[in-house]
């Protein structure tokens, strides 16, 4: 899967084809900064899959925040976000949907009640 704007560097071997989810409410950035010779930063929308192509030791980095301000919130081996195909089954989708909602609840805060008014 060819990448038009940022290729693989040509001596990377053994790519592999990625999918991250936003399982958020927040707009995120993805970033791969392991790979030498190489940039990968995308905005991922909340709900937005983004799948990309890289090499097997790249660690993506995603960073979320409000106005003005983002801070590292996870670093996952692209390892794990692995795209598989029908020779190697994907993982459960139980298991996957409590990943994401333990991540969600990282991104949200106790809500305070609203006033009311008669």
């Amino acid at each position: 899967m060819p990448q038009t704007f940022d290729p693989l560097p040509s001596d990377s071997a053994g790519s592999i084809v990625c999918c991250y989810v936003n399982a958020t409410s927040r707009i995120q950035i993805a970033r791969i900064a392991n790979v030498p010779n190489w940039y990968f930063e995308r905005v991922v929308f909340p709900g937005q899959r983004l799948v990309f192509e890289t090499v097997s030791d790249a660690m993506l980095e995603i960073h979320s925040g409000a106005m003005a301000s983002a801070i590292l919130s996870d670093t996952i081996a692209c390892t794990r976000l692995r795209v598989h195909d029908d020779l190697n089954p994907a993982p459960n989708p139980v298991e996957q949907q409590q990943i994401e909602e333990r991540n969600d609840s990282l991104d949200t805060k106790p809500a305070t009640p609203a006033a009311v008014t008669l």
